[in-house]
């Protein structure tokens, strides 16, 4: 299923300029805008790597019930996959949910990105 979201780029300053614009009402967000924003291309150029793509097509085929079986599905190590799972939710990319054994299970938010660059 398609899962698309909207992504832009924006300086740290013009990112707060705009976060403190709409704590104060001064600024409403469009409902079309941006839900993720990254500091720089590189920086979602590596967020959103081949490798970390690859990751995300498997844990949305695979359905993995937690970080470990995604390891074994992957071939990768289970402490660069919990960071590197860690970072894509910190953008709003993956959820992290805890089973019953406390286990986190990786789940897709977004497969597709529609992203907003100015100059």
């Amino acid at each position: 299923m398609k899962k698309s979201v909207n992504v832009g780029i924006l300086s740290r300053d013009e990112f707060k300029q705009r976060t403190i614009a709409i704590a104060k009402g001064e600024y409403k967000p469009q409902k079309d805008e941006p839900k993720i924003w990254f500091e720089s291309l590189q920086s979602f150029a590596q967020v959103l790597s081949d490798d970390n793509r690859m990751l995300l097509h498997v844990i949305e085929e695979q359905k993995p019930k937690s970080i470990s079986e995604l390891g074994v599905l992957t071939g990768r190590n289970k402490s660069n996959l919990s960071r590197t799972l860690h970072t894509l939710a910190g953008y709003g990319i993956v959820d992290l949910v805890r089973n019953s054994a406390r286990e986190l299970i990786p789940q897709v938010k977004a497969t597709h990105f529609k992203l907003e660059v100015g100059i």
